[in-house]
């Protein structure tokens, strides 16, 4: 069973990174999984947060950054090494598309990028739905832009980012439950949402 699912992660992988390659993808993928090119809309989620709930919105901030340290570190830092899995870059099975996007680095289960983002969008689902229904979408088709970039690129799997995604899920959804014990036991520091 096992060695069906690697085979259908595989031919997925292959379906992604061959079958879909194209000029525009080649250019817009390895920006949606760069870091530096989110950077605007990080500075607006933290304004936002000041802007709307003033002094408050500090702990809305520091949680949402407590969430994706503690995915990162947990993804990144014992389950990565911990499972060892290659990266397409380096499985000797798996065929890459010849056009070079990115570096290759390290263990690739899970993705942190996929873990990180999926932290943050749904933390922001959970905190801002009722008031703007519209968010989930986007919140979950930013993050999932970013996993689909991850494999399009060849650095992960399918499955690498598909469980990084329902690990950071739960992870965002943990830290909202947080958030919801401290709101009324610390009115004066916590916003009401």
């Amino acid at each position: 069973m096992l060695q069906q699912l690697l085979q259908f992660d595989r031919h997925l992988f292959y379906a992604i990174n061959y079958g879909m390659s194209n000029p525009f993808f080649d250019w817009l993928m390895p920006l949606l999984r760069t870091p530096k090119f989110w950077i605007p809309l990080y500075i607006f989620i933290a304004g936002f947060c000041l802007w709307r709930y003033g002094k408050k919105g500090i702990i809305i901030i520091v949680l949402m950054s407590c969430a994706v340290g503690f995915a990162d570190f947990t993804g990144s830092g014992i389950v990565k090494p911990l499972i060892q899995r290659q990266r397409p870059c380096h499985d000797p099975i798996a065929s890459i598309n010849d056009v070079e996007r990115v570096g290759c680095g390290g263990y690739s289960f899970p993705s942190s990028h996929a873990t990180n983002h999926f932290t943050m969008a749904i933390f922001m689902i959970l905190l801002w739905y009722k008031r703007w229904r519209w968010i989930w979408f986007w919140g979950i088709f930013w993050a999932g832009s970013i996993c689909f970039a991850q494999v399009y690129v060849g650095l992960h799997f399918p499955i690498d980012v598909f469980c990084g995604a329902l690990y950071g899920g739960f992870v965002g959804w943990l830290f909202y439950q947080l958030f919801k014990k401290l709101q009324p036991k610390f009115p004066e520091w916590v916003p009401a949402i």
